[in-house]
């Protein structure tokens, strides 16, 4: 890998306009005992939350906002985008009970929770894409896989104390969010909902609803938009909305991802500048940045901006360095693949591998897609890259820890929040028979829409397995070898008499 590739730089848009503090009234005793955000421009808004964007392999040209989404559009939405013209100020919550759902992937507790945590994983058919004509394998297939890795996924979450952190450290951002929104005169209730493991997003709903509260904004906390990520959350919650008359009239809106922002920005910096100092020489540290990987046909196929935004969130970052004058070499990678098929390169384990063979001596690990400590960084990254990085020669090794409750972060997601609240409503709906999706059914092209007017749409659904050929055959390979193998699987979940054991094919899940 030469320099040239590690140091790609990207235009960024100039700096966000701040927002005016809300104002309280002089008998006030309580900063949080109203809501009155006042003064709040949506044009300048969108300044901010849509600014400028370019995404590689474009030309290097300022992207045009979306036209203005109305609440009476007949075209579906999420995040209204405004037009050219000013648009007067108002008083966005006003008596309504605010909500703030933060959305997340969930993990194990205990070891006796793993195997249902992966059962639930695998059942989610964003992650495993069966053809149409197999999706009644969904469940039997995700119980054979569940069983099949438990025992191995036990051990990786012994050795971090025998659970995933990531509820605890989820929970603790969310009390940091209130309070960071209570400091800046917004009283809301923020709520958890992980996608595979407790408290489930059904069970943050129901608590929505027993709180009555009246408008929500939706923060996935995962900074780039995937597929598999956010939009795997976000369709789960249109199926809860669209079910229940309550929601379907609740005002609400979503950010769907937020790695640009000038505050998540500086904060990662912070995190990188202050480990680069535990180096003796820390002008000579490779920076390595290690993102979860997706599938490269969920990119490739389906168009999922995810590879897009963590290539530019990466930029923006060694840009916010170079403003310190730090100026090392980088890279970035992704990790977590499994299965046959091909995901996103190039692969972190081999990357390490290679700089080893290149000579670099020192080697700090950045987990880019992550806000929260969990198997991924504390097992995956601490232990068994660490572990290969030695073996490839490099001597010294450090890791950037996640993002967790840093204040500036969190101040950030606040911030980010009070930007949404213009918004709050432009998918609200009257009646049962208008309903709109928060996200449109099967796809999420109208959220990307909202947020990006030029990038390319996604079809509904977003397939891993398609008939008939494709433009890469290296896909198409992976491809039919997924399909053997769920063929083996079939007949051992129908049988238990399958071949699987004897030929070896149960390596691919381990």
């Amino acid at each position: 890998m030469n320099q040239s590739s590690m140091n790609i730089r990207i235009q960024t848009p100039s700096p966000p306009l701040l927002l005016p503090r809300a104002k309280l009234s002089s008998h006030e005793t309580c900063p949080c005992s109203r809501v009155q955000l006042e003064a709040l421009s949506i044009y300048n808004l969108a300044k901010r939350s849509l600014a400028t964007r370019f995404y590689l392999g474009w030309p290097r040209t300022p992207v045009t906002m979306a036209q203005p989404l109305h609440t009476n559009s007949s075209q579906p939405g999420v995040l209204a985008t405004p037009g050219s013209q000013e648009m007067s100020s108002t008083s966005i919550v006003g008596n309504e009970k605010l909500g703030v759902l933060l959305l997340n992937l969930g993990g194990p507790e205990t070891l006796e929770d793993v195997q249902p945590f992966l059962f639930n994983l695998f059942a989610d058919p964003d992650i495993i894409r069966l053809p149409r004509p197999f999706r009644f394998l969904q469940k039997p297939l995700a119980q054979f896989v569940s069983v099949v890795r438990s025992p191995k996924s036990k051990e990786g979450y012994a050795s971090i104390g025998g659970g995933s952190p990531l509820r605890r450290i989820t929970d603790a951002q969310a009390e940091e969010l209130k309070k960071a929104l209570c400091a800046k005169n917004v009283l809301a209730n923020v709520y958890v909902g992980m996608r595979y493991w407790h408290p489930f997003t059904e069970e943050a709903i129901e608590q929505i609803k027993r709180d009555k509260i009246t408008k929500l904004v939706v923060l996935p906390l995962y900074p780039q938009f995937s597929i598999s990520t956010s939009g795997s959350s976000l369709r789960l919650l249109e199926n809860i909305f669209r079910e229940d008359e309550y929601l379907v009239n609740m005002q609400h809106t979503v950010i769907p991802s937020w790695y640009q922002r000038e505050g998540y920005i500086k904060a990662m910096g912070d995190l990188i500048e202050k480990e680069l100092g535990n180096f003796d020489r820390p002008e000579e540290v490779m920076i390595f940045f290690s993102a979860h990987g997706v599938p490269l046909a969920y990119v490739e196929d389906a168009g999922d901006p995810y590879k897009a935004e963590m290539e530019e969130c990466v930029d923006l970052i060694m840009e916010e360095l170079e403003k310190r004058r730090i100026d090392n070499a980088y890279t970035l990678a992704y990790q977590s693949r499994v299965g046959p098929v091909e995901w996103l390169k190039p692969y972190t384990d081999e990357t390490i591998i290679e700089l080893g063979r290149k000579g670099v001596k020192s080697l700090l690990a950045v987990p880019i897609s992550f806000v929260s400590e969990h198997i991924e960084t504390l097992e995956e990254i601490d232990v068994e890259y660490k572990e290969l990085a030695l073996e490839s020669g490099i001597e010294n090794w450090g890791r950037v820890p996640a993002l967790g409750c840093e204040p500036t972060f969190i101040l950030d997601l606040a911030d980010a929040v009070i930007e949404s609240l213009p918004y709050v409503g432009a998918m609200a709906v009257s009646n049962l028979e208008a309903r709109q999706s928060l996200v449109p059914l099967g796809s999420v092209e109208e959220l990307l829409a909202a947020y990006d007017s030029q990038r390319r749409q996604l079809p509904p659904p977003v397939l891993v397995w398609e008939w008939g050929w494709t433009k890469s055959a290296e896909t198409w390979n992976g491809r039919a070898a997924m399909l053997a193998v769920l063929v083996l699987l079939v007949l051992e979940v129908t049988t238990g008499e399958g071949f699987l054991h004897q030929w070896g094919v149960l390596s691919l899940f381990r």
